[in-house]
């Protein structure tokens, strides 16, 4: 079951050009009920690396700190999620969904 604020470890290859790419953890965006009739899942990848941006979300894990990156999301097959790796806290799916609401407002 994927739930949105889930954070996955997603397989992103193959990319292209400026894609962010490798197996790493992802953020789940997109809501339950996309998740309950599609075989995909929208999600934004995790850095520890990388400059803070208004449209990046600061993120503690795993006893590292990085960032969300929204300027990032994709949807994604299923099959791309490996394993679940744990969720963000209230606070950050909050900041988070509201960011990529003002991104997409504009």
């Amino acid at each position: 079951m994927v739930a949105r604020g889930d954070i996955w470890l997603v397989a992103l290859d193959p990319t292209l050009g400026s894609e962010i790419e490798k197996t790493r953890p992802c953020v789940v965006v997109s809501p339950g009920e996309l998740h309950e009739h599609l075989r995909t899942v929208i999600v934004a990848p995790m850095t520890s690396k990388g400059r803070p941006a208004p449209f990046r979300i600061p993120i503690s894990f795993k006893r590292q700190e990085g960032l969300i990156l929204l300027d990032q999301i994709r949807t994604v097959d299923k099959v791309r999620l490996v394993k679940k790796e744990g969720a963000v806290s209230d606070d950050t799916l909050s900041s988070t969904l509201s960011t990529l609401q003002e991104v997409f407002a504009e």
